[in-house]
């Protein structure tokens, strides 16, 4: 069975879509994620391909060019003051794109209010045959596969899935027995990267770290192997954001490298 390997947005946050896909395409990747739902971050480089039709046509042309296909967008988020129903037109452009699995971080603390929210957002992503994947995040309020898996149960949604990021997999402190607990097919994301042990106890360090400073698969300390291994049919995602080899290498560089990297990991002994 061959394994896809999908470049995540996250590890060039800056690098537009259509230049972003070439430079996967170059370093041997099979597909993208992109981040085309704009969070509305300060100093956030907005790719809003709902709102940016040439940006849409330039995106479609990059994939024609390359072969490469857009597995996932992201970031359909769940926050206080928003309703979901505002990423509809994200999803739109998405579906013209052919994306079928639309990524979810939650930062409301309100389960009433999440939960709601989440059923909300499947029911719209359904109507573009696409699906929920929710990612819990170390320093959101949804911060580990047992919360995930609770709201997705509240919300009545077996259809959604859960991404699993190796620093929020460590980060949080999930344990492998979690998952292997649950049916393969709620997992069709997983995200690649590494990291030292030390876990930051402070929000800011663990945000720098997640956006500003991985390392390469298999570099680090965490244990994902077993993931890996018990999730053979779940995309690869690999994100690996960090500014120095970034600026040192030049994106294509970075991501051939760890790329690389991923696949060894990946490898059965």
């Amino acid at each position: 069975m061959k394994k896809i390997y999908s470049l995540v947005h996250l590890t060039d946050i800056h690098c537009p879509p259509p230049d972003f896909i070439r430079a996967a395409a170059q370093a041997g990747y099979d597909a993208v994620s992109l981040r085309t739902i704009p969070l509305g971050l300060p100093g956030e480089s907005r790719f809003d391909i709902a709102a940016d039709r040439a940006l849409l046509r330039e995106t479609r042309r990059a994939m024609e060019e390359t072969g490469l296909y857009v597995n996932d967008v992201e970031n359909a988020r769940i926050a206080e003051g928003l309703d979901v129903r505002a990423h509809e037109p994200g999803l739109c452009a998405a579906a013209e794109l052919g994306v079928k699995h639309i990524q979810c971080n939650v930062y409301s603390g309100e389960p009433g209010f999440y939960t709601e929210q989440l059923a909300r957002l499947c029911e719209l992503a359904d109507t573009y045959g696409q699906t929920v994947e929710v990612e819990f995040v170390a320093w959101a309020k949804v911060a580990d596969l047992a919360q995930a898996l609770q709201m997705i149960r509240a919300a009545g949604r077996p259809d959604a899935g859960i991404v699993v990021d190796a620093l929020h997999y460590s980060r949080s402190r999930v344990r492998f027995e979690e998952i292997e607990a649950l049916p393969k097919t709620m997992f069709r994301i997983v995200h690649l990267c590494d990291a030292g042990a030390e876990i930051p106890t402070d929000r800011a360090g663990l945000i720098h770290t997640g956006r500003d400073a991985r390392l390469y698969p298999g570099e680090g300390a965490i244990d994902f192997a077993p993931v890996l291994a018990g999730l053979p049919e779940a995309v690869r995602g690999v994100e690996v954001p960090n500014l120095v080899r970034l600026k040192q290498l030049g994106l294509v560089e970075h991501a051939r490298r760890a790329l690389e990297s991923a696949r060894r990991q990946d490898s059965p002994a």
